[in-house]
C-alpha cells in the first residue's frame, strides 16, 4: 500500500500509547529514544508522531476501519467476486499494457500494486456494508409504516394505448414541438372516441403504437406500480377499476391512455417489511450525497472509539467533516 512505512509506523505508535498530563496529550512508549539523526541533530519518534498525526489521520482512520470491518464482515465469495470484477474493469479500461496499468494504480488509485488496490477495494467494499447496515438499523418503525401506507400498493392490471412522438435523428426544435402537438392531438382524439362510447380495446388495435400489445387491447396484465415509468404509475394509482385517464399521460415513450382493470390487495406489511426496509436506506443514500460519511462516523461512534490525544481527536472531526461538505458540494454543483 501506498506509504506502506509511513502506515505500520504510526500503528505502532498508536497500539503503545499511554495516556499522561492534564491536557489529554499522548505520549508513545519509549518515544524518548532516537527514531533518526543526522550529524547535528537527533529526532525522536514523539517528535515524528506530533509533526504527522495531523496530515496523515485518513491513514489513521483506515486502521480503525480495518481492525473494526473485518472483525465484524468476514470475506466470503460475494466480495471476492466483486473485488475481481472491479480489478477487471480497471484493467480492460487501461488496456494490456503493463507499465500503463501500474502507472495508472499509483496516479489514480494512490497504490503500488494490484495486491495493494485490492486490499483497497475490500475495505471500501466493507465499508458499504457497515453504511447500509447502519442505516437500516436506524430506520424507525414510524418510516417503515409511511412508506407501507403511501408507496405500497397490491399487483394492478392495466392496458394502455400509446401515441408514440416521431421525430427524426437531428430534427430542430420546431420539428419536436410539432411532433409533439401531433401526438396530444391524436391522443386527445382517441379520448374523445372513449367518450363517445368506443371500446378501448378496438381504439388501442386501431391506434396505439405500442405494437408488443396493441392486438390485445393493449393489455399489460398484472404488475407491479414500481415496474413502471412513474408518471404512468402516478397516473394509474389515482384511477379506479374500469376507469381511463381522462386526460393523455406523457411519458419518455410518448402519450398515454390508460385504462385500469383490476387490482389485487397489497401483502401484509411483515411479509414485505425487509423489502421496504431496503427501498427506504436506498432512497435515504439517493437523497443524501453525505450519508455514507455520516453513516461511517455512527458506525464508529456505536464501537466506542476513544480518543486520547485532543489533536488527533480534532484532525478526525475535522476530516469527517470535510468529508461531508465536499459530498454536499459535489452533489449541489451537478
Amino acid at each position: 500500500m501506498k506509504n506502506k512505512k509511513i502506515i505500520y509506523t504510526l500503528g505502532i505508535l498508536v497500539v503503545s500509547i499511554l495516556v499522561t498530563g492534564c491536557g489529554k496529550e499522548i505520549a508513545v512508549k519509549n518515544g524518548s529514544k532516537v527514531a533518526v539523526s543526522t550529524k547535528t541533530e537527533k529526532y525522536t519518534a514523539t517528535e515524528y508522531y506530533n509533526e504527522i498525526k495531523k496530515d496523515n489521520i485518513s491513514k489513521l482512520v483506515d486502521m480503525l476501519d480495518k481492525d473494526l470491518l473485518y472483525k465484524k464482515y468476514k470475506t466470503d465469495s460475494k466480495e471476492t467476486e466483486a473485488i475481481d470484477k472491479q480489478i477487471e474493469q480497471v484493467k480492460s479500461y487501461y488496456g494490456s499494457d503493463e507499465n500503463t496499468y501500474q502507472s495508472m494504480l499509483k496516479q489514480y488509485f494512490g497504490v503500488d500494486s494490484e495486491k495493494d488496490l485490492k486490499e483497497k477495494l475490500k475495505l471500501e467494499y466493507k465499508r458499504n456494508l457497515a453504511v447500509e447496515d447502519y442505516i437500516k438499523k436506524n430506520i424507525k418503525d414510524s418510516e417503515i409504516k409511511k412508506y407501507y401506507d403511501e408507496k405500497v400498493f397490491g399487483q394492478v392490471k392495466a392496458s394502455h394505448i400509446l401515441i408514440s412522438i416521431n421525430v427524426k435523428d437531428g430534427a430542430t426544435d420546431e420539428e419536436k414541438k410539432a411532433a409533439e402537438e401531433k401526438a396530444l392531438k391524436k391522443a386527445n382524439k382517441v379520448i374523445k372516441e372513449l367518450k363517445n362510447g368506443k371500446k378501448f380495446a378496438d381504439l388501442a388495435k386501431k391506434y396505439s403504437d405500442d405494437k408488443a400489445n396493441s392486438e390485445n387491447g393493449g393489455d399489460l396484465g398484472y404488475f407491479n406500480l414500481d415496474e413502471m415509468v412513474s408518471e404512468f404509475s402516478d397516473a394509474v394509482k389515482e384511477l379506479k377499476k374500469d376507469e381511463y385517464t381522462k386526460e393523455p399521460v406523457k411519458t419518455e415513450y410518448g402519450y398515454h391512455i390508460i385504462l385500469k382493470t383490476g387490482e389485487k390487495d397489497k401483502a401484509k406489511l411483515k411479509t414485505i417489511k425487509k423489502d421496504i426496509i431496503e427501498k427506504i436506506k436506498t432512497q435515504k443514500l439517493n437523497d443524501d450525497p453525505s450519508l455514507y460519511y455520516k453513516a461511517l462516523r455512527g458506525f464508529r461512534e456505536d464501537n466506542k472509539i476513544k480518543w486520547n490525544d485532543d489533536t488527533l481527536k480534532k484532525a478526525y472531526n475535522d476530516y469527517v467533516n470535510d468529508l461531508i461538505d465536499s459530498a454536499n458540494s459535489s452533489s449541489s454543483n451537478q
